[in-house]
């Protein structure tokens, strides 16, 4: 059974849809991704699932509770970590913990969730003292301190330098691990990428595609592209004879080709016939990134058409 199912969720703003027709599924113990643009309505997706907000239409589930009917309910069994802490500068982690703690029928030890998260020396500091990684730890504690079954993280890595997102992203992996149901929102792509083991991809309030993030670059031909230096010339006509290669670039001396999962082995090969070396030789996947602006632009497509 899933842990959350929202069914065709729609959420207006006076004459703005944020959400249209929003449905997905996040099954126990997984880390599920809702990634897209700033503007997609993946925070008003979650407000709606976290009972902060109430839809104007469709239906949403968490744990079999009604975010709206079973508030009170939902919010003993639900940890959420949103964009915006609000938290009180002069307040200390430990008094901001106890604070949250109260709030719930069994909370957490407040001593070892500090311990796990790396916030023991920081027990007695004042929240406007924490480095910006500090305070997504305390984010996550305080999404924690409930002893949650689902945990709801809304942009959590957002302003942070990428030594300290990564660590926040070996946080998040610990809690899943612990058998939290993690449900992420994110715009950045390495981020579900690394994290998220299926993920909906949001775009102007509307779900563009459910799957995995390998299962969604595989959606754009789950290609490759290769950028070299040809020690002696080649000719585009040879690089395209190959079934393997879709395009040929040439910017200087450089060519930049793509082509399909095969594309590396063929045109190496090719070059090695020939003696040709590649020099500075670049490849990269069909990436997420990828997924997504093409997913994207299909969706736009159609509704011009």
């Amino acid at each position: 059974m899933p842990v959350i199912e929202v069914t065709n969720l729609h959420k207006e703003y006076g004459r703005v849809t944020a959400v249209d027709d929003v449905s997905f599924s996040v099954e126990p113990g997984e880390i599920f991704g809702i990634l897209g643009p700033n503007g997609a309505g993946k925070t008003t997706t979650v407000e709606c699932i976290s009972g902060l907000r109430a839809a104007d239409g469709g239906s949403v589930r968490v744990l079999g509770l009604d975010p709206v009917a079973d508030r009170d309910e939902l919010h003993q069994t639900v940890g959420v970590q949103l964009q915006e802490a609000g938290l009180p500068d002069k307040l200390q982690v430990r008094e901001v913990m106890r604070l949250f703690a109260s709030f719930y029928r069994d909370p957490a030890d407040i001593d070892v969730l500090l311990r796990r998260l790396g916030l023991a020396g920081k027990a007695q500091a004042r929240y406007k003292k924490l480095s910006g990684g500090q305070k997504q730890r305390l984010a996550i504690a305080l999404a924690l301190v409930g002893n949650p079954r689902v945990v709801i993280l809304d942009e959590l890595t957002t302003g942070l330098d990428p030594h300290a997102r990564r660590e926040t992203w070996g946080l998040v992996e610990q809690v899943r691990d612990q058998g939290v149901t993690v449900l992420l929102v994110t715009h950045f792509m390495e981020e579900a990428e690394r994290l998220c083991d299926r993920l909906a991809l949001i775009d102007r309030g509307r779900v563009v595609a459910v799957d995995t993030p390998a299962g969604l670059a595989e959606r754009t031909g789950g290609g490759q592209r290769m950028r070299f230096r040809p020690s002696a010339p080649v000719s585009d006509a040879e690089l395209l004879a190959l079934p393997e290669v879709e395009t040929v670039t040439r910017h200087g001396a450089q060519i930049e080709l793509a082509g399909t999962s095969q594309l590396v082995q063929a045109v190496t090969s090719l070059l090695a016939r020939s003696q040709i070396i590649a020099e500075g030789l670049r490849v990269e996947q069909t990436s997420l990134d990828d997924a997504f602006v093409s997913l994207t632009s299909h969706m736009e497509t159609a509704k011009e058409n």
